[in-house]
């Protein structure tokens, strides 16, 4: 079976696609899964790079969750069956045993790539929205609204009830945000600051969510609303940024940094939550994944270029 393999930080061009043996019969509390979709992301090429939070020794098996069907299960589970369409984080592989607590099952009318597409995306929207508290009719800024978790939270925003003003560094991406649901755009390559007070009779955004960090946060700290929110989602600029505690002062505004895996290690109750309402609004087709590029697995190399060229709106997915 093949697998996609990091066998030594660099980047993306030192990725190998092997030829690994098929796994053996799944643990008792395992089942074996037959990968038919995977999603990859930015934070991926972090992660290969050495420089993600939690640090990941190679080898490994890059990409994050991966959708398809349970092929045989271990001998002490009673709530999964051979046949049932799952999700997991499995990476780029096509075979895997995963313990039957970290798989989801997936309603008959969600598709694989749908799956695959919404993961961690939409959980680091719902996780960051939710710890907002956003409310109905509150503006929500959305930087780098076309990469995977921006688009998730203009998708989620609109659930929300919020007014969404999106950001991206491109016309061409803005159009499909736009399309997707947003209700401004702004092309964020000469600065958003002005317009974001004039789109909000000067007051400025009540909650903004960055993905991108460095230059970007500086200059959201400069139209955050009074008792406004910033999430700090990740850092796709390459810088962290400081915030100034005396601007937050005045403004009554907060930072909120969090992550999905601290999440499901330090609160999973909460978790379960959070991901059954989103599979829910995902079976309802209330949510949208949007995927624009998909790659077979021997061509991960140029899978991720696409994402390094920021070429991706919404996902990437490996077949």
């Amino acid at each position: 079976m093949k697998a996609v393999i990091c066998e030594a930080y660099g980047d993306h061009h030192g990725l190998v696609v092997k030829d690994l043996p098929a796994p053996q019969a799944p643990g008792p509390d395992e089942v074996q899964i037959d990968i038919k979709a995977r999603g990859i992301a930015f934070s991926d090429l972090v992660r290969i790079a050495g420089d993600y939070q939690d640090v990941t020794e190679p080898p490994f098996v890059v990409g994050g969750e991966g959708a398809g069907t349970i092929t045989a299960v271990g001998a002490e589970i009673e709530t999964l069956k051979t046949g049932d369409k799952v999700l997991c984080r499995s990476g780029c592989i096509e075979t895997i045993n995963v313990a039957a607590s970290a798989v989801t099952a997936l309603p008959d009318e969600i598709d694989f790539e749908a799956a695959a597409a919404y993961g961690s995306n939409y959980m680091t929207a719902y996780q960051g929205l939710t710890l907002a508290n956003i409310q109905q009719g509150e503006t929500l800024l959305v930087h780098g609204a076309a990469g995977g978790v921006g688009l998730a939270a203009v998708d989620l925003g609109k659930i929300f009830g919020a007014r969404v003003i999106a950001t991206a560094s491109s016309d061409e991406k803005l159009n499909i945000v736009k399309e997707l649901g947003a209700d401004e755009t702004i092309n964020y390559s000469d600065g958003f600051r002005e317009q974001v007070k004039a789109l909000t009779a000067g007051l400025g955004a009540d909650v903004i969510y960055d993905p991108v960090g460095g230059d970007v946060f500086d200059e959201s700290m400069r139209c955050i609303a009074p008792f406004g929110r910033i999430l700090i989602v990740g850092f796709t600029s390459g810088r962290a940024a400081l915030a100034k505690t005396n601007h937050l002062l005045v403004k009554n505004a907060s930072v909120i940094g969090y992550s999905i895996g601290s999440l499901r290690q330090f609160k999973p109750t909460l978790y379960k939550q959070y991901d059954d309402t989103l599979m829910d609004l995902l079976a309802n087709k209330r949510i949208t994944p949007y995927v624009s590029h998909r790659f077979a697995m021997d061509n991960i190399v140029e899978a991720y270029q696409v994402l390094v060229d920021r070429k991706v709106i919404g996902k990437v997915i490996i077949k």
